[in-house]
């Protein structure tokens, strides 16, 4: 078995460590922050402090494709999820009250999410890893860079770094394979032109929004509001969303183009509280008399949706050294797709090095393989929403509806409008009402089916353009105040 050093020690890193230990690796995790001993999530939220990882103050979501890889790979790890307070949000639970058929259906007991903060879940991941035969966990360390043999491509052999522990000096550590599973800051592009190996091909693009987040818990004795299916929404000029935590404890996150001035008026604490209560579906969670905040409002921006090619010309830039999670591929935070593929990528790996014990060139484009089967798919979605999206928050603040479909049956259809309105006056409407279609939702947000199925299977597209003709015969549920109606609530607050 195989000497693995693992760079970085947030999800990813963590959950390499533990899947790869299980293989019988030995496996050293070398996060760069010194992440302080805490007995209980709750002191984890209030002391940890992550440079590296910022997110960690951020709305997570874990997705049933999460739950489904702890389950086949560690369930004690769900186990100890569920026993430090994160809760098993299941698709009955999540029915709204307008769903009149809530008959359970073959396959339901796959539909189940995990509402729990993302310090909560790192701080399982951590003790599970720090528990694990074959793993040791050092923190302060600085990794520099990397060592390798010459050759065609470089064969990498280990590490430079500074630890804390040693006082700043530099150290080299051997490694038969290394990990960067460092995030999007990772510094890999630069370790490996220094070995003289070639940048990897890097295709990045802005997400095009600022995101703000807040946490609150629910008071003693206060009643949970309803839980939705539809936990956000997209006003066009703002998304919103609503994330389940463990204790208690949810968050609210808005979203809205960097370029829109007044909306970051939102990254303030009173704008924020009065769109929350401007929103129906986030009002009644930050009721006073039903939930407290217990942080400030926490803000992102310059996200970007980034995917890096490690492999080139059938072979990687340099063997023995492999990037998962943020290092290799992230997307808009918005999504909450970023643990489940960071949980994903590193049993990706796993798999990869079982398939290929004795070949780091073979495991290499083994991994690649699976990252565009399983990962990439969902990151040139993002891409294609944000675009979208950045367009649809422009036209609105050019005072424009850019969703609002043609009526006059002989005006020429943009088709970017179409499928907007679809979504709001077929596919929303519908899953209020329609099992069939809640349930395919379901699986695509939680990454069960490829993305598209949902409007590819027949059955659930006639019953979305049913639902987009009676359009006229009913009356929506208002979602949120339009741009201008927002802007009067946010100066109010200000």
């Amino acid at each position: 078995m195989a000497r693995i050093a693992i760079v970085g020690g947030s999800v990813a890193g963590l959950s390499a460590a533990i899947f790869l230990a299980r293989e019988g690796h030995e496996v050293e995790v070398f996060e760069r922050d010194v992440v302080p001993d805490a007995a209980t999530p709750v002191e984890a939220f209030e002391s940890w402090e992550r440079r590296g990882a910022p997110q960690v103050r951020h709305s997570h979501a874990f997705l049933a494709r999460l739950r489904h890889v702890l389950l086949e790979r560690a369930p004690e790890l769900l186990d100890a999820l569920l026993a430090a307070g994160a809760e098993e949000l299941r698709f009955a639970d999540l029915l709204p009250p307008t769903m009149e058929d809530r008959r359970p259906r073959p396959g339901d007991d796959a539909l189940v999410m995990l509402a729990c903060r993302r310090i909560t879940f790192e701080w399982v991941l951590r003790r599970a890893a720090g528990a694990t035969p074959g793993v040791a966990l050092r923190d302060g360390a600085d990794v520099l860079g990397l060592e390798a043999r010459p050759g065609t491509p470089p064969r990498v052999t280990g590490l430079r770094l500074r630890e804390a522990a040693a006082r700043g000096r530099e150290a080299r550590v051997a490694a038969d394979l290394v990990v960067d599973a460092s995030g999007r800051r990772t510094k890999l592009p630069a370790w490996l032109a220094a070995l003289g190996a070639p940048r990897p091909a890097e295709a990045a693009e802005d997400c095009g929004i600022f995101y703000c987040s807040r946490f609150y818990r629910l008071r003693r004795g206060a009643t949970r509001p309803q839980r939705d299916t539809t936990i956000g929404a997209d006003l066009g000029y703002l998304k919103y969303a609503l994330f389940h935590g463990d204790g208690g404890i949810f968050s609210i996150t808005f979203a809205a183009s960097p370029e829109d001035a007044p909306l970051r008026a939102l990254l303030r604490e009173a704008p924020f509280e009065a769109a929350a209560a401007a929103i129906p579906t986030t009002q009644p969670w930050r009721d006073p008399d039903v939930a407290e905040p217990v942080t400030g409002v926490h803000g992102m921006a310059q996200l970007r949706n980034v995917r890096r090619r490690y492999v080139a010309d059938g072979g990687p830039l340099a063997a023995g050294v492999f990037a998962i999670g943020d290092a290799s591929i992230h997307t808009n935070p918005l999504y909450g797709r970023g643990c489940t593929f960071a949980v994903l990528h590193a049993a990706l790996l796993a798999d990869a090095l079982r398939a290929h014990p004795d070949d780091p060139v073979a495991a290499a484009l083994a991994l690649e393989s699976a990252t565009e089967r399983e990962i990439v798919p969902w990151y040139d979605l993002a891409r294609s929403q944000d675009r979208d999206a950045a367009e649809v928050a422009e036209r609105w603040r050019r005072g424009e509806q850019p969703d609002a479909p043609a009526e006059d049956a002989g005006a020429a259809v943009d088709p970017k409008a179409f499928v907007r309105g679809l979504v709001r006056h077929g596919l929303v409407p519908a899953l209020r009402t329609d099992p069939d279609v809640s349930r395919a939702f379901f699986r695509s947000f939680n990454l069960l089916d490829p993305p598209g199925d949902l409007l590819r299977e027949p059955q659930v597209m006639l019953r979305v353009l049913e639902h987009y003709r009676r359009r006229h015969e009913r009356e929506d549920p208002v979602l949120g105040p339009g741009r201008a109606g927002m802007l009067e609530v946010l100066a109010a607050a200000a």
